[in-house]
């Protein structure tokens, strides 16, 4: 996506998309959830690697609820 425009026009079609799934009322179940998640993944993207690598070295060790 180059400018602006291009940026508007891809979440316009995101957009498109949901109207057929879901109710206008209902986006916000959808967009705030993913958008926070977008937002975690660009902050924490340097130490992506070192978290995941912390992750498989504890996920048997951690008790389950």
């Amino acid at each position: 996506m180059e400018n602006h425009q291009d940026i508007v026009s891809f979440i316009w079609d995101i957009a498109d998309l949901l109207r057929d799934t879901y109710k206008r009322n209902e986006y916000q179940k959808v967009i705030l959830p993913f958008t926070v998640l977008k937002r975690f993944d660009c902050v924490l993207e340097h130490s992506k690697d070192d978290v995941l690598r912390k992750y498989n070295e504890y996920k048997d060790k951690i008790e389950k609820s």
